[in-house]
């Protein structure tokens, strides 16, 4: 599985208010339904179940319209189960499908299926899923808005608003805070019609803000499709452990190829899997066709230029016009244009992480790996020099799975972050791996050292305490300055590795 962690162009020019107001008042309406939701999908699939039991054994009895509806569905949707159980091989399904089986009586089976149809009556009439989940069927006026708020567990909930998160904030960023929210509930309606269309007389609700979130990937593919996306690749829960630590398997990809591909998975599984799918695929497709549209009608009809230029007279106060004119060039594509602007910015305001941070994504799409490699570092240095340690991590990371590596001095420095936040096992490794690649270097030296003094006075390790001072000893860097540290740290793990006399 491919799980999206962030892009390029996370960093907007104001506070993303209706996404963090989106995120919450999903969280809000789950904490306040997912009970309800929860205790009436078992006593729906229950009645519904007798009903079809009683339907297929006995199709002479009369039904309610509601019923007669269920059992039309169901033959129509399953053929082969439906003709199978009336060929009467089936397995007795539970305790009422076994005391009904016993029953020889007409006039019984009839009460009891009158009871059935009277019971699925109430059940439907009193359901808070029939009323606000999209039911193809019979959809309700409001369940074309209540439905992309209600979610049927957690890990729906959080996987929606994670993708929420990642497209949204950036189209709000470009739409602004009036014409955003317009579209997202506009584009939950349009993907439930869709759906519909797809799947019609269908009676399963659908649930959740999967079809808008994904008109929100749509427009993000048509508005910024050379953003390179960051992806980790998740093979199980190792990956996601490894993940947590700043590990795993990660790559970065364009927009223009890794949202067509999850759309034609997702019209590869609607095809092939439909209706019998617990994932309401063709909404997927729906929203997402619906959000590419959206966004092509709102850039060439001129209402997101008025929007940008509304958010711009609110936040120029605040943005550098050498910034402003950067990220306008490098949103246009123009990237020497938006290095040439950035350049004599960053000589006269050489601590900017900002600027840098355009530069460093700036060489990134131009493919030139040596400036992104030097620009990145500097916006590596300017953090830890903020103490903005979880923005450093992250800039490191990313260069990592660049395939690169840190100069040998802003690495010992980024070690030495590490030590500041107290993650002295990251310290230690991250020392070990700088002297390991730049065996040559004095940052090397001072690496081995601090692994070396971390390992026995801190993590009580002597054994790889007295490992990182031998390799000091015998390293090619000259270091007659660091020789008494290097004998008394080599004594003082030796003495501790030796056995305590009784």
């Amino acid at each position: 599985m491919f799980l999206p962690l962030r892009h390029e162009s996370m960093e907007g020019r104001r506070w993303p208010v209706i996404c963090i107001a989106l995120v919450a008042l999903n969280l809000l309406i789950f904490l306040g339904t997912h009970n309800q939701i929860d205790q009436e999908g078992p006593e729906r699939s229950e009645i519904r179940n007798h009903i079809l039991m009683l339907a297929v054994d006995h199709p002479e009895l009369t039904m309610s319209p509601e019923a007669q509806e269920i059992v039309e569905n169901y033959q129509r949707d399953y053929p082969a189960q439906w003709a199978r159980a009336r060929s009467g091989t089936r397995d007795v399904e539970d305790a009422w499908d076994a005391k009904m089986r016993l029953v020889d009586d007409p006039v019984v089976f009839q009460k009891e299926m009158d009871s059935l149809c009277a019971q699925y009556s109430a059940f439907a009439s009193q359901s808070f899923v029939d009323k606000y989940a999209f039911v193809p069927a019979h959809p309700t006026a409001i369940s074309y808005l209540t439905a992309n708020f209600l979610h049927g567990g957690w890990l729906h909930l959080i996987g929606n608003m994670w993708f929420l998160w990642l497209a949204g904030t950036i189209l709000e960023d470009t739409w602004g805070r009036i014409i955003f929210p317009i579209v997202y509930l506009i584009a939950g309606a349009a993907a439930q019609i869709f759906y519909a269309w797809t799947t019609p007389g269908s009676l399963v609700p659908a649930l959740g803000a999967s079809g808008a979130v994904a008109a929100l990937m749509g427009a993000f593919l048509v508005r910024f499709p050379a953003t390179k996306i960051d992806v980790a690749v998740i093979l199980g829960p190792r990956s996601i452990a490894n993940l947590a630590l700043g590990k795993g398997i990660r790559f970065k990809a364009a927009a223009y190829w890794l949202l067509p591909f999850w759309l034609l998975a997702e019209i590869f599984s609607g095809a092939i899997f439909g209706k019998y799918s617990s994932t309401a695929h063709w909404a997927h497709v729906g929203g997402f066709i619906f959000g590419g549209l959206a966004a092509l009608a709102l850039r060439y009809s001129g209402l997101e230029a008025k929007a940008d230029a509304a958010i711009e007279s609110k936040v120029s106060w605040t943005a550098d016009p050498a910034i402003s004119e950067a990220t306008d060039s490098l949103h246009a594509g123009k990237l020497d244009e938006a290095i040439a602007t950035l350049q004599p910015y960053l000589a006269a305001h050489p601590d900017s992480a900002e600027g840098y941070t355009l530069l460093q994504q700036t060489y990134w799409r131009k493919n030139d790996v040596a400036a992104y490699r030097d620009a990145i570092a500097k916006l590596i240095q300017i953090h830890l020099k903020a103490q903005n340690f979880d923005a450093a991590w992250q800039d490191y990371a990313d260069l990592k799975n660049s395939g690169n590596n840190l100069p040998p001095a802003i690495w010992l420095e980024l070690g030495r972050g590490a030590e500041a936040q107290g993650n002295l096992e990251r310290a230690v490794e991250e020392y070990g791996l700088l002297a390991a690649t730049f065996p040559n270097e004095r940052p090397a030296l001072l690496a081995l050292l601090s692994a070396g003094r971390l390992s026995l006075k801190n993590l009580n390790r002597p054994s790889e305490a007295l490992r990182y001072y031998e390799a000091a000893a015998k390293s090619p860097v000259p270091h007659a300055d660091w020789e008494t540290n290097i004998r008394n740290g080599m004594e003082s793990a030796k003495k501790a590795l030796s056995p305590v006399p009784a």
